[in-house]
């Protein structure tokens, strides 16, 4: 009986362990979520401030241009966008594909669907030291789509 008990005990300590962990991970990964979906809005309205809501200041973008590496920064990337929603905005569909989280770091997956191009992006994101989750580098792909 008594070993019976051991053993039982022994598979409860680390289920209350793990479902600590576990609650700050999803909380971690509600937030990280939350942060992904100001960015996706962002686009999805063309608004630079909202855009930038998403992003550590000090953020980079990379992706490959005709062959060749390319960089932006954040302020870089911001200009791009007018402050108002792209004329075919109807036709884009915008998802969150995936989120790892490990600690103060994860990645996401996103994809930005239109019949012209679709995009995924990878961001990397980092839980800074005032406890708030940020984008620190956007890494994406275009893959144009023909009529």
């Amino acid at each position: 009986m008594i070993r019976a008990l051991l053993l039982a005990f022994a598979f409860v300590v680390p289920v209350g362990v793990w479902s600590a962990a576990d609650r700050t991970r999803s909380a971690d990964e509600a937030a990280i979520r939350r942060i992904l979906q100001v960015y996706l809005d962002g686009h999805a309205t063309g608004k630079r401030g909202v855009l930038a809501g998403a992003f550590h200041p000090d953020a980079r973008l990379s992706w490959m241009r005709e062959g060749a590496y390319t960089t932006r920064t954040l302020e870089e990337y911001l200009q791009g966008f007018p402050g108002k929603p792209a004329e075919d905005e109807a036709q884009w569909r915008r998802r969150i594909v995936s989120v790892d989280v490990a600690g103060t770091a994860a990645v996401a997956k996103l994809e930005l669907d239109h019949p012209a191009r679709r995009i995924t992006d990878y961001m990397t994101l980092l839980e800074t030291s005032d406890g708030e989750w940020r984008i620190v580098h956007k890494s994406f792909d275009i893959e144009p789509r023909t009529p």
